[in-house]
């Protein structure tokens, strides 16, 4: 699938381990940032979650250039669909 996929994780969530491995078993190349290292990106995630820091927070930019999505815990098939769009 082309586009692009960032994942805002941190090193002890689950469900960011289970959506990895899932995105991996499909072929979806996706760039990890780790918000307890990289304090821009920590900011960026609480803007998209009312001030939260929930993860993953993914971020899809689709190949037709449009706009791009910012997601909250997505199951794959969102990831997907967004790819697609």
């Amino acid at each position: 699938m082309a586009g692009t996929v960032t994942m805002y994780s941190t090193t002890w969530c689950g469900y960011c381990r289970r959506l990895k491995s899932q995105m991996e078993r499909e072929g979806i190349a996706y760039t990890e940032v780790n918000i307890e290292q990289d304090p821009e990106s920590a900011a960026f995630v609480e803007k998209a979650n009312d001030g939260n820091q929930t993860v993953p927070t993914v971020l899809v930019i689709p190949s037709n250039g449009g706009s791009g999505v910012v997601m909250t815990n997505p199951s794959l098939a969102q990831v997907k669909e967004a790819l697609a769009a």
